[in-house]
């Protein structure tokens, strides 16, 4: 399968967080609700690395691990505060305002790691700006 596939898997799949976890954070606390839906995210991705040729221990020291520790670290902090928000405030304000991080993400890719910003990708980012302000603020 190739990227566009398993991006498209990732958007359908994650569409249901946000209105699945709002549901539970009616009861549940914020806080359990990330550890238990991120044990599960733990249990999914241990099996498949058991049944893959990887080995995750090989990894554990190699040159590019401290990346992966840092990204979980981001990774970490932003889920926290999704499901903190999530459990604030409408999923039609708290979603759109959390999607902004593929404007930021693309601009990162653009300054951190040499990506081509063209005309098309930058009115993208810029109809996405539009589109959260448009959705968070109507």
């Amino acid at each position: 399968m190739n990227y566009v596939l398993w991006a498209l898997l990732g958007m359908a799949s994650y569409t249901m967080v946000a209105p699945l976890m709002k549901i539970a954070l009616t009861d549940v606390p914020s806080d359990v609700a990330v550890l238990l839906s991120n044990l599960i995210l733990v249990a999914v991705a241990g099996g498949l690395v058991a049944v893959s040729d990887n080995s995750a221990v090989d990894f554990l020291t190699h040159s590019k691990t401290p990346y992966v520790y840092a990204a979980g670290l981001f990774l970490a902090v932003g889920i926290i505060a999704y499901y903190r928000a999530l459990s604030l405030g409408p999923v039609s304000i708290v979603v759109p305002i959390f999607a902004m991080f593929i404007v930021t993400s693309s601009a990162a890719g653009v300054v951190l790691l040499d990506e081509t910003l063209t005309l098309r990708r930058g009115a993208g980012i810029v109809l996405a700006i539009v589109a959260v302000y448009l959705t968070a603020t109507g």
